[in-house]
Parts: structure tokens; C-alpha cells; sequence
């Protein structure tokens, strides 16, 4: 099964040439060797470029172990280049390596050497792994399939909802795509995590167990969409958990999910006041599937679901997604009361920018107007969208609010945000 990745091969397109070293980061298992190693690789092929110059090395490939040693394989890449015409050099699972950083700086030398890599442990998967390349490398962010990927691996005619169930249930992780039973799917996303994140993240930063990661990471999956704090989040430990667990250590693992791609973190954002508030934030996951596979799939809350995928979908497409808050007055009585509503997102992308609302049902007028409240009270002239989950047809509405049904969102993100 072969799935387009549009999106990240285009990035690779654009980025040819330009210098620097390509990182392909991302979370584990979510397609950055195949976007390399296959998808990239044909893509030269097909524009003429010599087999002989692409020189193409898999260290986890048992051949290639001796290149694992810095001095070997750079001795090798170099006896590869015979000329002065361009030569790409893609490396997979470059970690391998021992002093790797120091490998690939040299090969930016090579005045007609155009390098991309990537790498699965965890050191190579920390958001600072840019700084390893002393300012000269261009990150380039893999995300699990979006929805549209994953819909394009479907039976013809496959009808949205269906689709949209088994989304939001078992995720994009690529592999899991080829499995066909529930089980095999359920199996494979739970060992991700209890054998592959949460150990990487235990070795890299000396964990003492696995226990309270695994808590936290529960507590956060239980709780997308919701604003929560190290502080609150110790309470919980102390009073629910049995575990004493500081507010500082709480943090501490919270950046260790983030380095790991595993969760992304939303701050607040005062829209009158334009300023950040720092805290309480929220957290998403990455993933539907590796989200559910930590709470067994028990905890099926579509609404929230919606609103964790639609993030996601925002920060693949390149938007800064920030969870948006704006005070609000309003007169009870004799005297008027100050309240404070949130915008789910507020989406930026250079001088672009929209405030987003999500509701997997409107069911009445009552709801209907509880989604827009915070849309209104926004006075600049920005875009103001709701996304509903039910199948409506998409259109303004007489308040000057974009409804949007979220088939049309996920299958086509620009068409809702654009005037």
C-alpha cells in the first residue's frame, strides 16, 4: 500500500538544495523513513536524477553496521562522489552513528552535496535536536497520516462517517493501516507506547521507573481539550494516585512527552488584551489511536476527539495554534458581571489569522449560540469559524460566522480557511 504524503514530499521539493541539513523529525513510527526512502528517492528518480547520485545508506540495514563508525561512513560517502553534479545524500536512522552531528557538518562541506536525514531514538527525536547542527540544519516535521491521508487508503466510496469513526478511534500511525483486526490494531498501538515512547523517554532522561510517566501520560489523555497545570495535575497524584510526585517533576516529564512528539502543548492567549497567559494550558496528543491505546479505548468523547484532530490538522498545515480567551460583560439585574469565554483556537499563519470554534453536534438554539458567544464579542475582522461535526452545509451565517461542516474541513483545511 503505497499513501501520497503530498504535503511533506513537497516540503522536501522546496527545500532542495537550499544549504542546509533536511531533519525529518516527528514521532516514532509515523512514516519518516518510507517519506525519505521511498517517496523522496522515486521523486529524483523520475526528475532525471542518476541513481549513482543518490547515495542512499539504511544504518539499521545489519549491511551497513561497519557504517555505523563516523570515520567509515564518511570515508564511503565521499568515495561516492565522482563528480561536480549534484549528489543527494539521504541517511536513515543517522543516531547510529557515533558523533553523528559532526558526520553530517562535514558533509555540508561538500560544495555539490545536498544532505537529508532522520532518526528514530529518542535524542534524535528532541525538539532541540536543531541545535546540534549549530544552526545549519532545516526541520522538516512528520506528523501520523492527517485525515485525508488516511482516507486516500480507503475502499472507493468509503462514506465519511465510517471513516471518520475508525479515524478518530485507531489514528493515522501508517502501520496500523495494514492490520485488519481490532485486535491486531489495538495490540500494536498499546506496545508503541509501553515499548517504544515510554522506554526511549526512560533511557534518555534516567528515569528511576515507569510508573509515573505512565500516570501522567493516562491523566493527559483522559483529559484532552481541558486546562490543566503541573500544579493541579500534582494534586491529582497526591489525592487520586497514591503517588507524591512535585509540580516541578510533573513538568519536568511533561517536556519529555513534548520532546518525544507525543503531546503538543496549547497556551492561552488574552485576545483584547493581546497577551499570553502562561498558564493553565491544554495538552493534545498526536494521535487518536495512541491517545486511545492508553486508556484501553474506554474513553470515547467525540467532541473533544473532533477538537484534538482539528488541532493537529492546524499545526500540520503550519498554523501557531494558541486556545484563545476574551472577557465578556453581561448584565444580571441591577449590576453587570464580567465572564470570561474561550475561543478554542486561534490560529495563526503569518498575517493570517482565525478564530476557531468546535461542536461535534449543535442540537438546539441554545447550543448553537453558546458556540458563537465568544465568536462575538471578537471585534476585529479576522475570520470566525465554527466547525460542527454534524453534516451541515457550509456557509456564513446572518452573524457573519463561517459554519463549517468538518467533512469539509478535513478534506479540504484551505477551502474553510480562506475568505
Amino acid at each position: 500500500m503505497e499513501i501520497a504524503r503530498d504535503l511533506y514530499l513537497q516540503k522536501l521539493i522546496d527545500h532542495k538544495g537550499n544549504g542546509l541539513v533536511k531533519i525529518i523529525t516527528g514521532v516514532r513510527r509515523c512514516g519518516k523513513s518510507y517519506l525519505l526512502f521511498t517517496l523522496f528517492y522515486n521523486h529524483l528518480l523520475k526528475e532525471g536524477v542518476p541513481e549513482d547520485h543518490i547515495i542512499k545508506v539504511a544504518l539499521d540495514d545489519f549491511g551497513n553496521k561497519s557504517l555505523s563508525d563516523p570515520n567509515e561512513l564518511y570515508a564511503y560517502v565521499r568515495s561516492r562522489i565522482k563528480d561536480s553534479d549534484p549528489y543527494y545524500i539521504l541517511l536513515d536512522e543517522i543516531q547510529l552513528v557515533s558523533e553523528f552531528e559532526s558526520v553530517v557538518n562535514g558533509f555540508l562541506h561538500i560544495a555539490n552535496a545536498d544532505i537529508y536525514v532522520t532518526g528514530s531514538n529518542s535524542k534524535f527525536l528532541s525538539t532541540d535536536i536543531i541545535t546540534e547542527f549549530r544552526g545549519r540544519g532545516d526541520e522538516i516535521r512528520v506528523f501520523p497520516l492527517c485525515f485525508t491521508e488516511f482516507y486516500s487508503s480507503l475502499e472507493n466510496n468509503t462514506p465519511f462517517n465510517k471513516a471518520w469513526l475508525s479515524y478518530a478511534t485507531y489514528g493515522g500511525m501508517p502501520l496500523c493501516l495494514t492490520m485488519r483486526s481490532e485486535t491486531d490494531k489495538i495490540k500494536y498501538l498499546k506496545g508503541l507506547f509501553e515499548t517504544t515512547y515510554i522506554t526511549d523517554i526512560i533511557n534518555r532522561h534516567n528515569l528511576r521507573g515507569n510508573a509515573e510517566i505512565n500516570e501522567l501520560t493516562n491523566i493527559l489523555a483522559s483529559s484532552i481539550g481541558s486546562l490543566t497545570n503541573p500544579l493541579k495535575l500534582c494534586n491529582t497524584f497526591n489525592s487520586q494516585k497514591n503517588l507524591k510526585l512535585s509540580a516541578n517533576t510533573i513538568s519536568a516529564y511533561i517536556d519529555h512527552l513534548q520532546d518525544a512528539f507525543l503531546i503538543e502543548k496549547a497556551v492561552r492567549y488574552d485576545i483584547k488584551g493581546k497577551r499570553y497567559i502562561n498558564t493553565p494550558s491544554k495538552y493534545y496528543f498526536v494521535d487518536m489511536g495512541l491517545r486511545n491505546a492508553r486508556l484501553s479505548f474506554r474513553q470515547q468523547e467525540y467532541n473533544h476527539i473532533m477538537e484534538n484532530v482539528i488541532y493537529n490538522e492546524l499545526c500540520l498545515r503550519g498554523y501557531s495554534v494558541d486556545v484563545g480567551v476574551i472577557d465578556s460583560n453581561r448584565q444580571a439585574n441591577d449590576s453587570i458581571r464580567k465572564k470570561q469565554l474561550e475561543v478554542d483556537f486561534v490560529a495563526n499563519l503569518g498575517s493570517r489569522r482565525y478564530y476557531i470554534q468546535c461542536a461535534y453536534h449543535i442540537s438546539d438554539e441554545e447550543k448553537r449560540k453558546q458556540e458563537q458567544a465568544s465568536l462575538l464579542g471578537i471585534d476585529d475582522g479576522f475570520k470566525k469559524i465554527v466547525i460542527v461535526g454534524d453534516d451541515v452545509l457550509t456557509g456564513y451565517n446572518e452573524k457573519g460566522i463561517l459554519i463549517a461542516s468538518l467533512s469539509d474541513f478535513l478534506f479540504d483545511p484551505e477551502k474553510t480557511l480562506t475568505w
